[in-house]
C-alpha cells in the first residue's frame, strides 16, 4: 500500500515540477514575464489546490479515500496533459488551475490511509517513504521535462509526463485497501467527525497550542523552500548557462537522492527519539530547515555550477527531513475522525504560503531586481526568501514547548 501511494506521490510532484524545467521555453514562446510564470507556478495552482482541500478531506475522513485518490489522480493526470494545448499564458493558467483541483485530493486521504497502517511510533518513517515521491517527481520533472522539451518541445512534453498517471491510477485503485480508521487508537471522539462542520474541526485543532505553532512554522519553512525549490532550475540556466538536459540529469539526481536519503534518515530518528520524548517530532523539522539553510543559500550565490550542485548534497540530507515528521506529528494530535482533515489544514497553510507566494514572490522580485543586477536578480530573490524561513524554525521549534501537555490534554478528555 505504501509503495502504491509513493507512486502515485511521485506522479503528484511529477506533473507541478515539470513546469520549472519548461519555464524559459514557455516564457519565450508565449512571450510572458517572470511575474507571469511566477503566477503559474504558484498561486495558479495553489489558490484552488488549498480551496478544495478542505472539502475534498472532509469527504475523505467520511467516505471511500481509495475512491477520492483515483478520480483525483485522473483528473490532474489529464489536466497536465491539457497543458500542451494552451496557446496563451490564461489558457496554460487554466490548465493549472485544473491540476490543482485534481491535486487538492491527493495528499490529505492518503496521510489518512497511512495513519490507519502504521502504529504512532513507525509514522514517521513510514511518511519519510511516502515523501519520496516528492524527490522522485522532482527528479523526473527535471529529467524527464529536461530530456523531452529538447526532443519534442514544451507542449509534448506535458502530454507524456500527464497521460501515463490515468494508467496508474487505475492501478492504484485495484490495490489498495480501505483499513479500519483509528485502527491504532483506542479511544474514539464522542461526536463521529461526520457531525462536525469544517468550521468546527479546525477550532478544535487550532486551540491545540503546539498544532498552531506548527502549522505555521511549516508554512513558512515551505513559502521559503518552495520559492527556492521551483526556480534553482532558471537559476541555473541564467546564471551559470546549463541546458534544461543538464539541469535535469545532472542537478535532478543529485538534489533528489540527497533529499531522498535525508527524509528516510530523518523518519529513522524521528520515530526513534520520539519514543523517549514526544518533542523530537517537531525539534526534528526546526533543526532540519535550520542546517539546511546556509548550503540554500551558498547554492545561490556560489560563483560556479559545481560548486552549486555538490552544496544539493548537505542541504538535501539536512533539510529533506522536515516535513516527514511535521505530517507524523500533526497525525498524532489529531483525532482519528479527523485526520484528512487535519493533514489538509496543514498542507493548507503549507500550500498557500509555499507554492501560493514563494514562486510569485521570486518572480515579483527578479523583475524589480533585474534592472539592476541583471540576470544575476534571480540570486538575491532567492536569498531574500530563503531568509524567512528562520521564522518557521524559531514556530517549529516553539511548537516542542507545548505537545507534551497538549497530548497529555487530549488523553485526559478522551478518557
Amino acid at each position: 500500500m505504501l509503495g502504491v501511494l509513493t507512486v502515485m506521490y511521485t506522479f503528484n510532484y511529477l506533473d507541478r515540477y515539470v513546469l520549472t524545467i519548461l519555464v524559459g521555453h514557455i516564457k519565450a514562446d508565449l512571450d510572458l514575464s517572470d511575474t507571469m510564470m511566477g503566477f503559474l507556478l504558484g498561486p495558479a495552482f495553489a489558490l484552488f489546490y488549498t480551496l478544495l482541500g478542505l472539502p475534498i478531506a472532509r469527504l475523505a475522513d467520511r467516505h471511500s479515500r481509495r475512491l477520492i485518490l483515483t478520480v483525483s489522480f485522473v483528473l490532474w493526470s489529464l489536466m497536465t496533459a491539457a497543458a500542451g494545448f494552451a496557446r496563451t499564458g490564461l489558457q496554460l493558467g487554466v490548465t493549472r488551475i485544473g491540476v490543482g483541483v485534481g491535486e487538492a485530493g491527493g495528499a490529505a486521504p492518503a496521510h489518512s490511509l497511512i495513519s490507519d497502517y502504521f502504529p504512532p511510533q513507525r509514522r514517521a518513517l513510514a511518511f519519510g517513504v511516502f515523501q519520496q515521491g516528492v524527490y522522485l517527481g522532482q527528479l523526473l520533472g527535471l529529467a524527464i521535462g529536461g530530456l523531452l522539451v529538447d526532443v519534442i518541445g514544451w507542449r509534448m512534453t506535458f502530454v507524456a509526463v500527464g497521460l501515463p498517471g490515468v494508467i496508474a491510477a487505475w492501478v492504484l485503485y485495484a490495490t489498495v485497501d480501505e483499513p479500519p480508521r483509528g485502527r491504532f487508537d483506542p479511544v474514539r471522539l464522542a461526536v463521529s467527525a461526520s457531525e462536525m462542520s469544517i468550521g468546527r474541526v479546525f477550532r478544535l485543532l487550532w486551540r491545540i497550542r503546539s498544532y498552531r505553532r506548527l502549522a505555521l512554522g511549516a508554512g513558512i519553512a515551505s513559502f521559503a523552500g518552495t520559492g527556492f525549490g521551483f526556480w534553482i532550475p532558471a537559476l541555473l540556466a541564467r546564471v551559470h548557462g546549463m541546458s534544461p538536459t543538464e539541469i535535469g540529469f545532472v542537478f535532478g539526481p543529485i538534489s533528489a537522492v540527497s533529499a531522498s536519503a535525508g527524509a528516510l534518515l530523518a523518519g529513522v530518528v524521528t520515530d526513534r527519539l520520539g519514543r523517549r520524548d514526544v518533542r523530537w517530532l517537531v525539534w526534528i523539522p526546526a533543526l532540519s530547515v535550520l542546517g539546511s539553510l546556509p548550503f540554500l543559500v551558498g547554492m545561490c550565490l556560489w560563483p560556479t555550477s559545481t560548486g552549486a550542485i555538490a552544496l544539493a548534497v548537505p542541504s538535501g540530507l539536512l533539510g529533506g527531513g522536515w516535513a516527514p515528521a511535521v505530517y507524523a506529528a500533526v497525525q498524532r494530535l489529531a483525532p482519528p475522525q479527523m485526520r484528512a482533515l487535519a493533514a489538509s489544514l496543514t498542507i493548507l497553510f503549507m500550500t498557500l504560503l509555499g507554492m501560493g507566494l514563494g514562486p510569485q514572490v521570486v518572480g515579483i522580485l527578479n523583475d524589480w531586481l533585474e534592472p539592476r543586477f541583471g540576470l544575476d536578480a534571480v540570486r538575491w530573490s532567492m536569498v531574500s526568501v530563503l531568509a524567512t524561513s528562520l521564522v518557521g524554525v524559531v514556530l517549529l521549534a516553539w511548537s516542542g514547548w507545548w505537545i507534551r501537555e497538549d497530548l497529555a490534554d487530549a488523553a485526559r478528555a478522551a478518557t
